[in-house]
């Protein structure tokens, strides 16, 4: 099982849409790109040590007792009894920070998985959540799974509890597709979730619950329509969106290229369409683009098809 055939694994960890715009943080999905790569070898010297790090601009630590992807795999191999095992990682952020794409949570799904693989698969790929949910944890100091769920299986991820980590992959349409948008300024997520609301009206609980299950009604059956009138979110995106600039005029621009609903993405700032189509997709995407672009604010536009494989093994 621990076997030293394989000298070298590279791994793609996909960013995610949290949230999606009703289910806050019980829902999630991958997307194909940006993400995180994650190369494991294994070393001469005992122990796990971090030994290149890029695309961080100097941020990251090297220390892995402070890294998302070193907490993720230094906890995954002292729950197999193997701490001294010598290991390498080099990590290669590819996304951005604060972008409200899971990007903590890539790189500890990232970091766990290739470590699991290069010891010869010790657990199943699901087995493997909760060392990445604590790799994900060490960054944010949160417990919710709609980054990391996703992140490493793939597809549309439900979390039923986030204390007990109770999550099922749900049903992708065959044509679902996505319009991710990242403009390019951070918000905390701190400061995200600092100004939710502390009571929700009875309405508002009945509505949100309403949506999610619609949502969730519309994915199995592959009812686009009902998708589309379910992407509402009435508890975080009313506060949420007065963080991101243009936010209703992006949401107005996307609609009217046909996409089936928006909101944001995670915490924010980037934003996302649910569409029935790559032109649409697409189309929606530009016309996202198009309105941070008028107000001279760089942005970067992702369109993919929901990612059904997650974080995987590349060449």
């Amino acid at each position: 099982m621990t076997t030293d055939a394989v000298k070298e694994v590279r791994v793609f960890a996909p960013a995610t849409v949290a949230n999606v715009a009703c289910g806050f943080d019980v829902l999630g999905f991958a997307i194909e790109a940006p993400g995180d790569e994650v190369v494991a070898r294994h070393s001469n010297k005992p122990g796990l040590r971090i030994t290149k790090i890029t695309g961080d601009n100097g941020k990251l630590p090297k220390d892995p007792e402070k890294n998302t992807a070193g907490v993720a795999a230094l906890d995954l191999l002292r729950h197999l009894g193997m701490s001294d095992r010598g290991i390498e990682l080099e990590i290669h952020k590819k996304m951005p920070f604060g972008s409200g794409l899971g990007s903590s949570a890539a790189s500890a799904v990232a970091g766990v998985y290739a470590v699991n693989k290069l010891i010869g698969e010790p657990l199943a790929k699901k087995q493997l959540l909760p060392f990445a949910m604590q790799g994900e944890a060490s960054a944010d100091g949160a417990w919710h799974a709609d980054n990391v769920g996703p992140s490493l299986l793939g597809g549309v991820v439900f979390i039923r509890s986030n204390q007990e980590l109770d999550i099922a992959q749900l049903p992708v349409p065959a044509n679902l597709w996505a319009a991710v948008v990242h403009p390019e300024m951070e918000i905390l997520t701190k400061v995200a979730r600092e100004i939710l609301p502390t009571d929700i009206p009875m309405v508002n609980a009945t509505q949100q619950i309403g949506n999610l299950g619609g949502l969730i009604c519309g994915l199995i059956q592959e009812d686009y329509a009902m998708i589309g009138r379910s992407i509402h979110d009435v508890i975080a995106e009313p506060r949420r969106q007065k963080l991101i600039p243009e936010f209703y005029n992006a949401k107005r621009a996307a609609m009217a290229q046909g996409a089936l609903g928006f909101s944001i993405s995670g915490a924010g700032p980037s934003v996302f369409a649910l569409c029935e189509g790559e032109e649409v997709a697409q189309r929606a995407g530009a016309a996202i683009s198009k309105v941070f672009d008028k107000i001279e604010l760089e942005n970067q536009c992702y369109v993919s098809k929901i990612n059904k494989e997650g974080v995987h093994v590349i060449a």
